[in-house]
């Protein structure tokens, strides 16, 4: 037992200590994906550190009969795996406004939400990253926006670095 505990020890301690490569200091791009319509978001990436990024983006929808605007802002890990592949994880949350009507019936409101993310990128060596992550967000103050309090978020990113 006492061997399974240090290898465990020893392998997350070789993960956190992992040389990063150097992110870029700042990527604008898209970042296009589904979670309830929110198809496409505008995406901004700050490196802080070598391994440590700021990202916000501004997503929105515009349906027949559901207009939204969503800020998101997350504090972002980052991990080289091999030449210009990442993966990387973060925190974060955000706030949005929405609005309905259809057929009479008009309603808006506005909600925040708590979300994590981690993603895989790669950084080509033009100023080009393409990305592909996940973000489970948990909603509150969502009324009748959402059936639940879940939006689990899937979304490819193309980003210019500079």
């Amino acid at each position: 037992m006492k061997k399974l505990f240090l290898s465990a020890f020893m392998l997350a301690g070789m993960a956190f200590s992992m040389q990063a490569q150097e992110i870029s200091k700042n990527a604008l791009g898209l970042r296009l994906g589904d979670n309830d319509g929110f198809g496409g978001e505008i995406s901004y990436q700050r490196g802080l550190s070598s391994n440590n990024r700021l990202e916000v983006d501004l997503g929105w929808r515009d349906s027949n009969h559901v207009d939204a605007i969503k800020l998101t802002g997350l504090y972002q890990w980052v991990w080289n795996i091999e030449g210009g592949f990442n993966w990387y994880a973060g925190v974060g949350g955000g706030l949005g406004t929405w609005s309905y009507d259809y057929r009479g019936a008009d309603d808006s409101g506005t909600f925040f939400f708590v979300a994590g993310d981690i993603g895989i990128e790669y950084k080509f060596d033009i100023p080009l990253m393409l990305s592909l992550d996940f973000r489970p967000e948990l909603y509150f103050n969502h009324d009748e926006f959402r059936d639940n309090s879940f939006g689990p978020d899937i979304a490819l990113g193309i980003r210019y670095t500079f």
